[in-house]
């Protein structure tokens, strides 16, 4: 995170901002500048991507199913830039000791201990890492006696669309983003493929409540898509994880998803559209109450 904070050092914070008796390496000042920094990164990229994914991607026509609420979209982002500002205070916190220099970031690619191989392996180590922890995080939050406190929210989108990505409680988008923070604290990690990564990372959240459900025949299996997560949402203790499904076969709550079995939101749809239920939001009218969808699809209740 120093790679980005001393650019806006350079340009903007030490020329226009900050008065010259604040040094740049001051703790306040940098608390401060993470602390903006921070919320103005992750609503650009939640934004930015989560329009470019909503607009280019998104299949609209899943608004059309009974478990889609009414409002969700705005509702979705009201509730995400209502949490981000909270997520950031303790996520400043690891990225003050990253600057402080705490952590195993490094400028230099000969200063890898495995030189530029090191930069591929520790990409795939990130990748492997932080899809188990996030494993293990989402299914505690998943405990009776977690979930209702702080996961609950982010299943109110049982057809989420790509905002439905960061829209979290604070602990629970804080708890499940930790793994990507605390990573370089342990492994060798270059400052510019960490933010590369994180960049990577906010894609892939989105993406998987894009609800474009394609996956190569070939990594069906393997990777935890779209398709994957939806399943997630809709019956609740399958598919926890990020990237790939290996954790979720190894702690035996893979689902094959239903969307890749002719059973999934779009069979759906178009069935109640055959039957002639989805003329006039009929079937949204009669299947949500106080915003929650009681019928036209089979779903697990929390």
């Amino acid at each position: 995170m120093d790679l980005v904070l001393n650019v806006a050092d350079y340009y903007v914070l030490s020329p226009y901002v900050y008065p010259a008796s604040w040094p740049e390496d001051g703790a306040l000042r940098q608390i401060i500048s993470l602390l903006v920094l921070t919320n103005l990164g992750a609503a650009i990229l939640y934004l930015g991507l989560g329009a470019i994914s909503y607009f280019l991607i998104f299949d609209h026509n899943l608004m059309k199913h009974p478990h889609f609420l009414e409002n969700q979209v705005q509702r979705e982002i009201k509730y995400a830039m209502t949490s981000l500002p909270w997520i950031s205070i303790p996520t400043v916190a690891l990225f003050f000791a990253e600057v402080r220099g705490y952590s195993k970031l490094y400028d230099r690619v000969d200063e890898s201990p495995l030189g530029w191989p090191g930069l591929f392996l520790s990409m795939i180590s990130f990748l492997f890492f932080t899809d188990m922890c996030i494993y293990w995080i989402h299914r505690f939050l998943h405990h009776k006696l977690i979930y209702k406190l702080f996961h609950k929210p982010h299943h109110l989108w049982k057809i989420p669309s790509p905002f439905a990505s960061h829209a979290f409680h604070p602990v629970d988008g804080f708890m499940q983003g930790l793994p990507y923070h605390i990573y370089p604290f342990f492994f060798p990690l270059h400052k510019v493929l960490y933010l590369a990564l994180y960049i990577f990372v906010n894609i892939w959240t989105i993406s998987i409540h894009d609800g474009d459900y394609r996956v190569p025949g070939g990594l069906t299996s393997v990777i935890n898509g779209s398709a994957h997560h939806t399943d997630h949402h809709l019956f609740f203790d399958y598919n926890y994880g990020q990237y790939f499904t290996l954790w979720d076969r190894l702690g035996g709550s893979y689902r094959h998803p239903s969307a890749l079995m002719g059973k999934g939101p779009h069979d759906l749809i178009r069935k109640l559209q055959a039957e002639g239920k989805l003329g006039d939001d009929r079937v949204k009218a009669k299947g949500q109450v106080n915003g929650h969808a009681q019928r036209g699809v089979t779903c697990k209740e929390e």
